[in-house]
């Protein structure tokens, strides 16, 4: 068995493995952002309305299957690393079938309660029908997306993270190709509107991954199942548990940023649309300084979980130094790159002489640095939770995020107006990193535990 992160340099290895999903990441913005343009352009307000309430919807039940997806990366991480093939494949066979069912019943309950979702969420009127069109395909999609998200997350347990970026290069590919022909029709295919762009996603997702199935059986890959296998597609509830027991909290993560998200954009918003303009161009750029981040993060938990399962932890060790380093590069020379450009990045999204070009420059300023403590503590989480220690984690955000970052803004706001807001992001990242260390330091993650009951 092939055990890639766990023998040679930890840098040179680590460096080569986050490059890919790095990749990966910006590939699949850049997807959303030209289909974007493709409805807002050419459908109107009503439907880039329609697809931003859609996709709303969709990036919750996304988040909701990252953490358990990357709890199946750790485990497979962690039987690969022990060179136990049994495990993993036992592993596997129960994640694929979980998975698959978890994603037809998402589906068949989307389809029937879309509408009245969008209705809740105050959808526009005008935007109601368009979103339940596209939402509605989307729907029928999700199996293919997350078993795409489950496959990949296979693969980079096993240590391999170049072939799920060469296949989402494929499905991007067609996503992009297939949006106009489906829109506006061609020939026999007749124009499907915002449906169209749904489909887009639909057919590039089934044939991304249907060829990325059919690559790993031509290459025997280790993690797939041949006909004297397939007994182990029969659920095995010890890993079902252990896949939800420490995948919801990692889910939960997502779920606290996207609140902290919400509730800080309610205070920006009190200050009017220069304010709230100026923070939604800044949120834009922010992106691409998280991106490096939680790549190199995903990154090292794979290479921990493999070096725990080989019982290799003085590598562990390094690999938590490296990581930290590397995002505190990354993260410190994006934030540098944006404080001397910001005029001209904050020209792309602002018109010209618009008075949020000034209060975007300002809150840069204050705000961007803080992406190098955030960097310090999505590396060192990427260590722990590979161990299994997932709660931690999941608790030290929600008190730097909700505890900390909206409740000091909000005190301060009558005080020192925005600026409460945009000095809460530092104080709260610093504090985040402060405790993050403190755990990595003296916390007991290295005694957790992540295999299912059975575990040989």
């Amino acid at each position: 068995m092939q055990r890639a992160l766990t023998e040679g340099s930890i840098p040179v290895t680590l460096f080569r493995f986050a490059l890919p999903i790095l990749y990966a990441n910006v590939l699949q913005s850049l997807n959303g952002s030209v289909n974007s343009v493709w409805v807002g352009r050419f459908l109107g307000e009503a439907a880039l309305t329609a697809t931003s309430n859609a996709n709303t919807v969709m990036f919750l039940l996304i988040g909701a299957a990252f953490g358990v997806a990357l709890a199946a990366t750790i485990l497979v991480g962690q039987c690969i690393g022990a060179n136990n093939v049994p495990e993993t494949k036992r592993v596997v066979g129960t994640s694929a079938t979980f998975f698959t069912g978890i994603s037809v019943a998402m589906a068949i309950a989307g389809l029937i309660l879309c509408r009245p979702l969008l209705i809740a969420m105050s959808t526009p009127p005008a935007s109601l029908d368009l979103a339940v069109a596209y939402m509605r395909v989307i729907f029928l999609a999700l199996p293919f997306l997350y078993l795409y998200a489950y496959v990949g997350a296979m693969l980079r347990g096993a240590g391999d993270s170049k072939t799920p970026f060469y296949f989402m290069l494929l499905s991007v590919g067609l996503d992009i190709a297939l949006n106009p022909v489906f829109i506006f029709g061609v020939g026999p295919i007749p124009r499907l509107g915002i449906a169209g762009s749904a489909l887009a996603t639909f057919v590039a997702q089934a044939v991304s991954l249907s060829a990325l199935i059919r690559h790993l059986y031509r290459r025997r890959h280790l993690l797939v199942l041949h006909k004297n296998e397939l007994s182990l597609l029969r659920v095995d509830w010890s890993v079902v548990a252990t896949l939800v027991r420490k995948g919801l909290p990692m889910s939960a993560q997502m779920l606290v940023l996207s609140l902290s998200g919400v509730l800080m954009i309610t205070l920006v918003n009190r200050f009017g649309v220069d304010t709230t303009a100026s923070f939604g161009a800044a949120l834009q750029l922010w992106n691409y300084i998280q991106m490096p981040a939680f790549a190199v993060a995903m990154a090292m938990s794979a290479m921990t979980a493999q070096n725990v399962g080989a019982a290799k932890w003085h590598r562990v060790t390094q690999i938590a130094r490296v990581g930290v380093l590397y995002n505190m590069v990354l993260c410190g020379a994006i934030a540098l790159a944006m404080e001397l450009l910001d005029q001209q990045l904050f020209a792309l999204f602002l018109p010209a002489g618009s008075a949020a070009r000034a209060i975007a420059s300002h809150l840069n300023h204050v705000v961007t640095p803080s992406f190098v403590f955030f960097g310090v503590a999505v590396a060192l989480f990427g260590v722990v939770r590979a161990t299994g220690a997932v709660m931690a984690p999941l608790v030290i955000l929600a008190i730097t995020l909700l505890g900390v970052r909206f409740p000091l803004a909000e005190a301060f706001l009558d005080r020192y107006r925005v600026d409460a807001v945009w000095w809460s992001f530092p104080i709260s990242s610093a504090l985040s990193a402060l405790l993050a260390v403190l755990y990595y330091r003296y916390g007991g993650w290295r005694s957790a535990h992540m295999m299912p009951a059975g575990s040989t």
